[in-house]
């Protein structure tokens, strides 16, 4: 079973606590053979940065007086992957998940992960891939003009998954370049509204995504 839940716009930390809580639930469960539930969770979140636990923080361009000037936080967080940012107009996906029921690996899921964005930027028009040895969704793939669109980061113990996805909707992109964005100093960061010139309904682009991953993993909307 998969349920959906939409917790809006909530604190960084707050929706960690949250998410953690429910990851160490559905482990316990599984654990146990007791029943439990898989949940897609989207959210936005104020102004925040987080560092992987393999990051380096000299990818963080900011000190702690210029981070509470942009009224921003930084975070280090157990999942996969460097620094990100996340903020307003960005929909961030947690899917809490017991991989084992989808028969999916760490590494296929994350491709099926990327699969759903790169499916979504192409009902709008925009043509997404992914690049060699970068996790994630990228535009202008293999040209110098290469820009990330979703970052992704995992965790995962006993095959049930936390952290997940962030992609760019009508994200403020000035806040990435307080950043080296998941480590990298080459590459730029770009969002649906940047490449179509446009705001984009945030409802509308949710609800698109949340069918793209169900229908990749097997579930009815």
């Amino acid at each position: 079973m998969m349920i959906t839940e939409n917790w809006g716009i909530v604190s960084y930390e707050a929706a960690w606590q949250r998410q953690t809580a429910l990851f160490d639930q559905l482990i316990e469960a599984k654990l146990h053979e007791k029943p439990y539930t898989n949940r897609l969770i989207f959210c936005q979140h104020p102004h925040v940065y987080t560092l992987g636990k393999h990051g380096k923080t000299a990818n963080m361009l900011l000190n702690e007086n210029q981070l509470h000037a942009l009224h921003a936080e930084l975070f280090h967080v157990d999942r996969g992957g460097d620094i990100t940012y996340h903020g307003p107009g960005q929909w961030v996906c947690y899917p809490i998940l017991n991989l084992e029921d989808y028969n999916l690996g760490l590494k296929e899921y994350l491709h099926l992960l990327e699969e759903a964005i790169i499916r979504l930027c192409g009902q709008y028009g925009i043509e997404a891939g992914r690049v060699e040895g970068a996790t994630g969704v990228w535009l202008g793939t293999g040209t110098p003009d290469e820009r990330k669109i979703c970052a992704m980061g995992v965790r995962s113990s006993h095959f049930v998954t936390m952290h997940g996805l962030a992609f760019n909707v009508n994200t403020d992109l000035r806040y990435f370049g307080y950043i080296h964005p998941c480590g990298f100093i080459n590459k730029g960061v770009t969002s649906l509204a940047a490449e179509l010139h446009r705001e984009l309904p945030m409802e509308e682009v949710r609800d698109k995504l949340e069918k793209l991953i169900r229908n990749l993993l097997g579930e009815t909307v």
